[in-house]
């Protein structure tokens, strides 16, 4: 099994990490803002009063603290965290000396924000959402309160990044959620098509040999006081049927162990549920159903060559499956096969001249697994009566060009 691919280098960044970033190129720009820099005649914002003094600076490095302890939470409690950062975007604006908090000390929070919407439930999203608009309206309330200068239109703006962050965090959660629920449907999907896998596979294993078994026993058991010989050979028949049909289930049950839950694509190719067949083994089932009591005539056309595992197999059970019916429905002591290698289709065609396949075969699973084997090569299938008499099953394989080559 192939080792599980590392995830990209900036998710594998902690989300606390970012915050704290965020919270840190906010300072830098700050006071750069605040700061005369080249070509500059003056700074584009005049320091607060107390931003340079000690009270101020120890401001600025209690806000850092608080920020970094709800970096710490920010996966653990949420929106603990997010009040920690919330709280230091506030506690660094005192020393700034503005009537909003600006957008710098704000750009943490709305990361933090990101983060809590894109990866909790809706309802912890809303409250984030709820705490981060809150405390803009609550230091601008404050200030008013003071009779201080208030900064309401910048606080918009602040404000508006803050609802920006958390419709993409909400996005992203729903991209999530819905590649979740096509990942659970597609691996439903997969189980669904392993099961019908393992039933066409039994049912091709299973039929044919005892449809063989219960045409061989009926004869024995009509001859066993008249021709003794004769219903020994038939229970011989019986027999050897009986010990193919137990070695294949052996062998696919035996498959199914080894195939683990992580197989997949090649790996899983790689594991079949039944040993390869294919149409080599034509002759002996034809050999198999002739002493059976049910001569198969088997017609070879075109230039015999290997063909794809999957193409083989399905070939070989359509042919065994079509012969199992005549045995068992058609009322009649023949049939032919018809194998046509064309350069770019594989040509099969079993046909009788018995009664048809009757009412019995409408109510089994074989026309359908045919159906549907053919339909997964997304080749052509028919079986119907002949305008002449007798049933007819056809079925036209596509060979990939490389393969017909």
């Amino acid at each position: 099994m192939s080792a599980t691919p590392s995830l990209p280098l900036l998710k594998r960044v902690p989300p606390g990490l970012w915050v704290a970033a965020a919270w840190y190129a906010g300072v830098v720009f700050s006071f750069l803002m605040r700061a005369r820099l080249p070509g500059e005649q003056e700074p584009s914002v005049l320091p607060g009063v107390i931003l340079y003094r000690w009270d101020g600076l120890l401001t600025q490095a209690l806000a850092a603290a608080l920020l970094a302890r709800g970096c710490v939470l920010l996966e653990r409690r949420p929106l603990k965290s997010l009040a920690m950062v919330l709280g230091a975007a506030a506690l660094a604006t005192l020393s700034l000396s503005v009537g909003e908090i600006p957008l710098a000390q704000f750009l943490a929070a709305d990361v933090a924000l990101y983060f809590v919407a894109a990866t909790r439930p809706r309802r912890t999203g809303n409250i984030a959402l709820a705490m981060a608009l809150g405390t803009l309206i609550g230091f601008l309330a404050v200030r008013v309160a003071a009779r201080w200068n208030v900064g309401t239109s910048a606080e918009l703006a602040v404000a508006l990044t803050a609802v920006v962050a958390w419709l993409v965090g909400r996005s992203v959660h729903e991209a999530r959620k819905h590649d979740e629920s096509l990942a659970a449907k597609a691996a439903a999907q997969a189980i669904i098509a392993e099961r019908l896998r393992i039933a066409r596979e039994m049912h091709d294993i299973v039929a044919h040999s005892v449809g063989i078994i219960a045409l061989q026993a009926g004869a024995a058991a009509r001859v066993v006081h008249t021709q003794p010989d004769a219903a020994r050979e038939a229970m011989s028949a019986v027999e050897t049927a009986g010990r193919e049909a137990l070695s294949g289930l052996r062998r696919m049950l035996g498959a199914l162990r080894q195939d683990g839950p992580g197989l997949q694509g090649p790996e899983r190719e790689a594991a079949p549920l039944h040993p390869a067949e294919g149409l080599a083994g034509l002759d002996r089932l034809a050999r198999a159903t002739t002493a059976a009591g049910v001569r198969v005539d088997v017609r070879w056309r075109g230039e015999r060559r290997p063909l794809p595992p999957d193409i083989d197999l399905s070939a070989f059970r359509i042919i065994q499956e079509s012969v199992t019916n005549v045995v068992r429905h058609a009322a009649t002591g023949s049939c032919r096969v018809s194998v046509e290698y064309g350069p770019e289709e594989l040509a099969i065609e079993v046909a009788d001249g018995g009664r048809g396949p009757g009412k019995a075969a409408d109510t089994g699973f074989g026309l359908a697994g045919m159906r549907e084997r053919v339909a997964l090569l997304h080749g052509e299938f028919t079986a119907a009566p002949h305008p002449e008499g007798g049933f007819r099953v056809t079925a036209r394989l596509p060979v990939p060009q490389e393969d017909a080559a």
